[in-house]
């Protein structure tokens, strides 16, 4: 336990009260464990110390509706999301993170270092004229058309005097353009685990956490890339920035040992137990949403603390635990239709409580029938494997 010794205040330390920022940045915190309840707690908070919320409005971090629901601004959303992304800073190597080059020819940044000659289809944006004018100018005093097209001049020809020609022309081969780093643009998927056991240890926050650097990563250096999170759980469906924020895990709503359920999607009864395990659902809309996406390169990023414990068969939802040979199966099939459409996989087990063979096979089946990548980790370790396996899932290019 920790130690504290007390003494009376001399008034020679001069109190300083926290920030907004500081007091965002706790209430932050707590956003990522208990998501959107927490706004209902603004509401007392007004009560008891009205200034503190008052400031956090006049700070642009929280907005209040007609009916006095508070919300997260966009400002906000922002200063979670750099934040999340800055804590991941902080236990990476930071010259492992940035901009990744490729092979293929895409979208890129031009740098001025280093230049190349021209070819056809290099955009004449990029012209280095002051390398173009020399070769022009070298070729037009040694007529040598060609002969430093490069951009380099030989010894030969600086140790020869020239006569410049007052008419200077220039042809295409003298042109000489920045060389470029090219990248590729990628849409991926990342699949969040919402069922119930997620809210032990910290596994949710953790996945949330990462998600919204991720979300932070994107926005800062890979603009062109398509980022689309969805939830998974008894069903599963796409999120927002603000709901991944307001998100958390379905509370457990029975405790039988043994399930057996069939819900019917098209009539569903009024109590649906929403803790369940559906991957299936999630992968089979990760492939909806990326099959509508032009970009060349096309991951999802699974993140999960157990085996699926639900599927879907036809407009049913079947409910299954202890988890079934069944559900893996299908789940396994599924799976294997995103790799055959040329997306790439990638699955984190979180084991936190105990070493749960089940799931650590399950993620390694399905990095064998998909050809992706698996890990197992716990929630503090996740950032660095998540953000690696992003990066490295946009470097290459896949045809279709």
């Amino acid at each position: 336990m920790p130690t504290f010794e007390y003494s009376r205040w001399d008034g020679s330390e001069k109190f300083t009260p926290q920030s907004a920022d500081q007091i965002f940045d706790q209430f932050s915190q707590y956003l990522m464990d208990y998501g959107e309840d927490m706004l209902s707690e603004l509401e007392h908070l007004e009560e008891s110390h009205p200034d503190v919320v008052e400031m956090l409005i006049k700070q642009g971090y929280l907005e209040k509706d007609r009916d006095g629901t508070f919300m997260i601004t966009p400002k906000g959303m922002r200063r979670v999301e750099n934040k999340a992304l800055e804590e991941l800073f902080d236990v990476r190597n930071k010259d492992k993170l940035g901009r990744h080059d490729t092979e293929f020819r895409g979208a890129g940044q031009t740098l001025h270092e280093e230049s190349k000659p021209y070819e056809f289809g290099d955009p004449v944006s990029n012209l280095n004229m002051h390398e173009t004018l020399k070769n022009a100018m070298y070729r037009s005093a040694n007529g040598l058309r060609g002969s430093n097209v490069d951009g380099r001049r030989s010894s030969e020809s600086l140790s020869q005097p020239s006569t410049l020609n007052p008419q200077l022309n220039i042809t295409e081969e003298d042109l000489v353009v920045h060389d470029t780093e090219y990248q590729t643009s990628c849409a991926t998927v990342v699949l969040l685990d919402m069922s119930g056991s997620m809210m032990r240890y910290g596994k949710f926050a953790g996945a949330k956490r990462v998600a919204l650097a991720l979300q932070a990563l994107v926005r800062s250096r890979y603009q062109s890339d398509f980022l689309q999170f969805v939830g998974f759980y008894t069903y599963a469906s796409p999120m927002t920035e603000k709901q991944l924020l307001y998100s958390a895990p379905k509370p457990v709503s029975m405790y039988d040992p043994m399930v057996r359920l069939k819900i019917n999607l098209d009539n569903p009864p009024g109590f649906v137990p929403e803790h369940f395990t559906n991957i299936h659902a999630g992968l089979q809309f990760a492939r909806r949403i990326l099959h509508r996406q032009p970009a060349q390169n096309k991951q999802i990023i699974v993140i999960t603390d157990g085996e699926p414990t639900a599927h879907v068969e036809g407009r049913n939802v079947m409910l299954i635990y202890p988890p079934a040979e069944k559900t893996a199966k299908i789940t396994l099939a599924e799976a294997k239709r995103c790799a055959d459409e040329g997306l790439h996989v990638a699955s984190f087990a979180l084991i936190e409580d105990y070493f749960y063979m089940g799931l650590v096979n399950f993620v390694e089946q399905l990095a064998r029938v998909t050809g992706g990548v698996s890990a197992t980790c716990n929630a503090q370790d996740m950032g660095n494997l998540v953000i690696n396996s992003f990066v490295g899932g946009r470097r290459m290019r896949r045809t279709m």
